[in-house]
């Protein structure tokens, strides 16, 4: 809108812009179009001729290394192989030693596992990845530390049943005595001991606390003996107790034929001479070891009994006075006299 004199109307005046786009030509258009896509294309082009170059870089080092790429697998195959016969032997070997069916097994596969890891060294190797080779082992260095430390007691008793089955203190079907558990052993595998006791509890007891304890094995000589402790009077003749009791016990059924048995004086007792009877038994399980301890009993009782042969119960003397030495009955005369 232009300057206009007064009274006038107002003129609008359109400046030429050129021509609408709607209105230009479809060549230019179409012209413009392709150097837009152009421009992009080569904008994109060094991207993607990086990403080319590197994947057909890949490809020129997976075909150079083809061949020793082939020779790996068929060292891998090898070893694989290597480590089945390894695994039998290991077996077999332990086996021979042990009789333990646990760790046969674990020393099969850790044999197996040994050869095959070290196959994958050598087809690394191969591959030229010896840097991969130093991150795996010092990775498994770390994590065997690791769980090491997390897991200590499992660790102990895993290499105590180890210990356990090479050194075989005891073997199933033993009658044993560990950590104040007496029983027949059941099974031994590499984390526990398991018993059967004679109250038919079973009762698992940790290899650690098996293998850092005494253990008393009741089977391993095939011998066993009674010690049956007992006493006679001040007032009976010791010879005569001595024949009475080595002849009450001679044909004692369970006791060990052609074994003899034994017969000390132990100590003068509060009330009796004590004696020791040493029986050797015929069997080593338990139940034979309380029944013949029972007869041995029953036995000795009615011996003694038959010949006049007195078991004294237990005597306690009491003396009275202030030195002492004086007995009661004294004492209370005493005491009515001063009354």
């Amino acid at each position: 809108v232009r300057g206009r004199p007064a009274g006038t109307s107002p003129t609008l005046i359109f400046e030429d812009e050129g021509p609408s786009p709607m209105m230009q030509d479809p060549q230019e258009v179409l012209a413009e179009t392709r150097e837009v896509a152009h421009e992009a294309a080569e904008v994109m082009a060094e991207p993607m001729e990086q990403v080319l170059q590197k994947v057909y870089g890949w490809g020129d080092q997976l075909i150079a290394l083809l061949p020793n790429l082939l020779v790996a697998l068929l060292v891998l195959l090898l070893f694989w192989l290597i480590g089945r016969g390894m695994r039998k032997v290991a077996r077999s070997a332990v086996l021979r030693m042990s009789h333990n069916e646990a760790l046969s097994r674990l020393a099969g596969t850790v044999a197996a596992f040994v050869v095959m890891v070290v196959g994958l060294f050598i087809a690394l190797g191969l591959l030229q990845l010896e840097k991969t080779v130093t991150s795996l082992l010092a990775g498994a260095g770390v994590l065997g530390l690791a769980l090491g430390f997390a897991f200590q007691d499992i660790t102990a008793n895993f290499l105590a049943g180890v210990t356990i089955s090479l050194r075989k203190p005891f073997s199933n079907g033993d009658l044993i005595e560990s950590n104040d558990y007496t029983g027949i052993v059941d099974e031994i595998t590499l984390r526990t001991t398991r018993l059967h006791t004679g109250q038919g509890q079973t009762v698992l007891i940790p290899n650690k606390s098996v293998f850092e304890n005494p253990i008393v094995n009741y089977t391993s000589s095939g011998r066993r003996r009674l010690d049956l402790e007992c006493g006679v009077s001040y007032d009976d003749d010791l010879d005569k107790a001595r024949e009475v009791a080595l002849k009450a016990v001679e044909h004692l059924e369970g006791r060990e034929e052609g074994s003899p048995t034994d017969f000390f004086y132990t100590e003068f007792g509060g009330s009796s001479i004590d004696f020791l009877l040493r029986i050797w038994l015929a069997d080593t399980s338990q139940r034979t070891y309380k029944e013949v301890r029972g007869r041995a009993i029953e036995a000795l009782k009615v011996a003694f009994d038959e010949a006049d042969i007195s078991i004294p119960f237990p005597i306690r003397t009491l003396d009275f006075g202030i030195r002492g030495g004086e007995p009661l009955s004294a004492m209370l005369r005493d005491g009515g006299s001063d009354g």
